[in-house]
């Protein structure tokens, strides 16, 4: 029942708090230099001003701004994210289009980054003083240093050019008309290279942290205690020492969970996959601002989500650590 309320809790101040985003992204965008109508209107409709009186009624822009935001807000609460004016299409039902291409990027990076930072920064922490130790830190270090935009690049080069191994571009093989365990194939094939350049950021975050929370640990009274006892050293590092170790692991995790659709939108970019990151990019070139307001709060909707799953999973990795 704790675990309900608190649940209860973390999801009304989710809800608080991407209210509050919705109404600071909606004054920022609609105090943008520009008049929004002619953006609609295109060079060919910029001049009839009887056409761009039209949008503006229809967009509610001949309102002021408290009204358009209240009706912005209204249109909300009842699930209405509004309708993109160069797409012509409700903005909810583009993203919900994208967004499986999403999370088969972001789900696929998260699990390989996590799972193989850890996995790395166990091995190095057993590894202390010696060069292999020294190597891992180099490398977490450079790739983490690297901006992602430049890594995205210089892996299409490389991977996609010099060595044609994956496709540059896309979700799916144009035009060959794949289906069944052909077209699941061909979607791996194409994900592999946007998965790895997305991961490599994250996964030089959870080695380093994990091997300096390893270290950490495994120099505490309790654990020296674990080995006094004649416990074998398996049994201390994955009963006491790692399992200490992962919970600020967990917590980074939870955290970069929803940073990482933010860092698709750049890998989406590249590799033109077909995501919310890419919409979101689209709707930025073409000021398409219902567009824009929309995929800024999903991409915030995910994130909170991410968060309270994180609190939740404290209590899988710990059962000690009870909700408040």
């Amino acid at each position: 029942m704790n675990k309900l309320g608190f649940l209860a809790r973390r999801l009304q101040q989710g809800a608080t708090m991407l209210l509050v985003i919705a109404v600071i992204n909606f004054i920022l965008i609609r105090m943008a230099p520009g008049d929004p109508a002619m953006v609609m209107a295109g060079e060919a409709g910029a001049g009839d001003e009887q056409f761009l009186q039209q949008l503006r009624e229809r967009f509610d822009l001949d309102r002021p701004l408290p009204a358009q935001l209240g009706s912005y807000i209204g249109h909300l609460l009842r699930g209405d994210l509004g309708i993109s004016y160069r797409q012509q299409a409700p903005v909810l039902d583009l993203i919900l289009e994208r967004l499986p291409a999403t999370l088969l990027l972001t789900g696929s990076a998260f699990v390989l980054s996590l799972a193989s930072g850890v996995a790395i920064g166990v091995w190095a922490s057993s590894k202390v003083g010696t060069w292999k130790d020294s190597a891992v830190s180099f490398l977490a270090t450079l790739f983490y240093a690297t901006p992602l935009y430049w890594l995205a690049l210089l892996a299409v080069l490389v991977f996609a050019l010099w060595l044609p191994w994956f496709p540059p571009l896309g979700y799916q093989s144009v035009g060959m008309g794949y289906s069944g365990m052909a077209h699941v194939l061909d979607v791996a094939h194409h994900l592999v290279l946007p998965t790895l350049v997305l991961a490599m950021f994250y996964m030089a975050i959870y080695a380093r942290m994990t091997r300096a929370a390893m270290l950490e640990v495994a120099g505490q009274d309790f654990v020296k205690t674990a080995r006094a006892k004649g416990l074998t050293p398996g049994r201390v590092l994955r009963a006491h020492v790692l399992r200490n170790a992962l919970m600020p692991v967990v917590t980074m995790a939870g955290l970069q969970a929803g940073a990482m659709v933010g860092g698709a939108v750049l890998i989406e970019t590249v590799f033109a996959w077909p995501g919310i990151g890419r919409l979101l990019f689209e709707a930025l070139a073409q000021r398409d601002y219902s567009l824009l307001l929309g995929t800024f709060l999903f991409t915030a909707a995910l994130a909170v989500i991410f968060n309270i799953v994180t609190d939740l999973v404290y209590t899988l990795v710990d059962p000690r650590i009870e909700m408040p």
